[in-house]
């Protein structure tokens, strides 16, 4: 899976909270979660992209933005070779 697409799937699931959040922005400044939008997001991650996270990769700064839960994915998908 390519990052493009990777963060397009992220835009998708984050644009229902917040419509214009770009691929950088802080989405707990802009307002776009709350503690029920952070477990979703936590389980289409893990489920959308079918890789398990581990307590390390629970960390605001990894899903700060869409560039960060990308680089994140892409980490966790690398890993598994």
């Amino acid at each position: 899976m390519t990052s493009e697409a990777i963060k397009a799937r992220l835009r998708e699931l984050c644009s229902r909270r917040a419509p214009d959040l770009a691929d950088e922005d802080d989405i707990f400044e802009v307002g776009g979660v709350n503690s029920l939008f952070a477990i979703e997001l936590l389980t289409f991650v893990e489920e959308g992209f079918r890789i398990r996270l581990e307590d390390e990769d629970l960390d605001r700064k990894f899903f700060r933005s869409i560039n960060a839960m990308a680089a994140l994915v892409e980490r966790k998908l690398d890993a598994q070779g």
